[in-house]
């Protein structure tokens, strides 16, 4: 049942959304994944990040495309919480370490080994709209753990005007994203995350970026 809601999901609201109301401009596009496993790591905006990253996939590989999102938020109610795994295919993490002492990504690298793509954005969380704060180690962690699975950078412009943090209606904006290469894990955490920001900075100067007013 949830791979037929995600597949019309996507089918009926998502994609128009994204590529009629919105409008999408894609650089990179060869450098998408094909299959998994793999890992985006994207700056967030706002929710409608996770939508524009998710479209850029066929509708037969929803089902394995799995944005990587907080526990805490997303499964505050029973509502949001059967929307957002059985619909948005989230997979949820705990930001805040527990008693057990348990990896927190073990539930990313479980995906990671069963061949999906995962979704993440390294700043762990939305800070101003259209602007790059510092990045967690999460991602790092992750190619530490796989080293042969590629991370690809991805820059993203104009989801925070479309949709802005607090809000819950869309607003007509071109959204850019750009797609860079693969990076592989390098040997070092602080090294790759900071690789990881200069790739992602990179492709942002590659962008026609948009006034932010």
């Amino acid at each position: 049942m949830s791979s037929i809601l995600r597949f019309l999901f996507h089918l009926l609201i998502v994609r128009p959304l994204v590529l009629i109301v919105i409008g999408l401009n894609v650089g990179g596009k060869k450098n998408l994944p094909q299959s998994g496993p793999a890992i985006l790591a994207a700056n967030p905006n706002s929710h409608l990040d996770t939508l524009i990253l998710q479209s850029l996939f066929p509708l037969r590989m929803q089902g394995r495309i799995r944005p990587v999102a907080a526990a805490d938020y997303f499964l505050k109610n029973r509502v949001l919480a059967w929307f957002s795994i059985s619909v948005m295919g989230i997979l949820p993490i705990q930001r805040k370490l527990t008693a057990s002492g348990g990896d927190p990504l073990s539930g990313c690298l479980d995906a990671l080994n069963n061949g999906e793509i995962l979704i993440i954005f390294p700043e762990g969380s939305r800070g101003e709209a259209e602007q790059i704060s510092n990045f967690k180690n999460g991602v790092a962690h992750l190619a530490k753990k796989n080293p042969e699975i590629p991370v690809y950078p991805v820059f993203l412009h104009g989801c925070g005007k479309a949709l802005p943090k607090g809000e819950s209606i869309f607003v007509p904006f071109f959204v850019d994203c750009m797609i860079g290469e693969a990076r592989y894990w390098s040997g070092n955490k602080s090294e790759f995350t900071e690789d990881l920001r200069s790739d992602i900075d990179s492709l942002s100067e590659k962008c026609d970026l948009k006034a932010w007013e």
